[in-house]
């Protein structure tokens, strides 16, 4: 685990070279084809030295929740349990992290017209008001929901329009999944500034890398639009908003570059709270060497 371009495709590819490991990426974003650039999804070559399960299974037009994610995660790891190797989960997406290890609550499905009623309120009335809302029926799950983080409240949201219960509430209600031992290995960035300055390089390097012409490209898909799931990955909005001739390049390029730190300070506060977390210095030099002192000891102690 980790935040946003901290390193951990680059660690997980090293760590497969030395490990009878099988890579699983637990990425929200990564799963929709034709979504390279700008999820910065491992290379073509990287790929076939160290395949990663789980990367472009959906179209941008498709759904795909935590729920499915933990069915398609656990089939992966028995089936690498099955090969006699080791599943290493490597990702981003923290809700996806937390529905794998601590289960499921049952939580009602999406209903297409309460969503569509939210969505209509929310050009209306702006997402802070709703989260405004979400206070007053569910304070747990506002509190820790972003009042820009729109995707979320509209499923809190949802959820108590629905059932008439919060999502807070409801989500203490988990099975975690049987037989399963999870080392929890995170990538720790000591320095915010210096992680600030990847965060900057590395979207700059996607926009040089042709992150416009990839967004052109999903424009065209007839019935995609910003309200999709996929769409909502960090800086497509924003590029969108450019070819829509909202912003020039340069208020394109720094709203993305904001939106992927504050991506990444979300989560870095969600690793704060998660237990039995063992940190690793994600600017350290032998960064290799410590991730597979922790492996090894957690395979020995098995």
């Amino acid at each position: 685990m980790g935040p946003t371009a901290s390193g951990k495709t680059d660690l997980a590819v090293a760590l497969a070279a030395l490990r009878p490991l099988d890579l699983i990426s637990v990425d929200s974003a990564m799963v929709f084809r034709g979504m390279d650039i700008g999820t910065a999804k491992p290379e073509a070559s990287v790929l076939a030295r160290a395949p990663h399960q789980l990367i472009d299974i959906r179209d941008p037009l498709e759904s795909y929740s935590a729920a499915r994610f933990r069915e398609d995660a656990l089939e992966a790891i028995r089936r690498s349990h099955s090969s006699d190797r080791i599943p290493l989960l490597v990702g981003g997406t923290m809700l996806y992290f937390r529905a794998l290890r601590s289960g499921l609550s049952d939580v009602p499905a999406a209903d297409p017209d309460v969503r569509r009623a939210l969505l209509e309120e929310a050009a209306r009335r702006g997402w802070e008001d709703l989260h405004r809302e979400l206070a007053g029926v569910d304070p747990a799950a506002a509190a820790r929901i972003h009042p820009n983080d729109s995707q979320r409240i509209q499923r809190a949201l949802e959820v108590f329009r629905i059932s008439g219960q919060p999502l807070s509430k409801l989500q203490t209600r988990r099975q975690p999944p049987r037989g399963l031992r999870f080392l929890n290995l995170a990538l720790m960035p000591p320095d915010r500034d210096i992680l600030h300055r990847r965060i900057e390089q590395r979207f700059r390097a996607m926009l040089a890398a042709g992150f416009v012409d990839e967004v052109r490209a999903l424009r065209n898909i007839p019935g995609l639009g910003l309200d999709h799931p996929s769409m909502r990955a960090v800086g497509y909005r924003q590029v969108w908003d450019y070819l829509d001739g909202k912003q020039d390049v340069e208020a394109m390029t720094w709203r993305g570059i904001y939106a992927s730190r504050q991506f990444a300070k979300r989560q870095l506060t969600w690793l704060r709270g998660e237990p039995e977390l063992r940190s690793l210095s994600a600017d350290g030099s032998d960064l290799t060497t410590q991730a597979l002192s922790r492996i090894d000891r957690f395979l020995e102690a098995a």
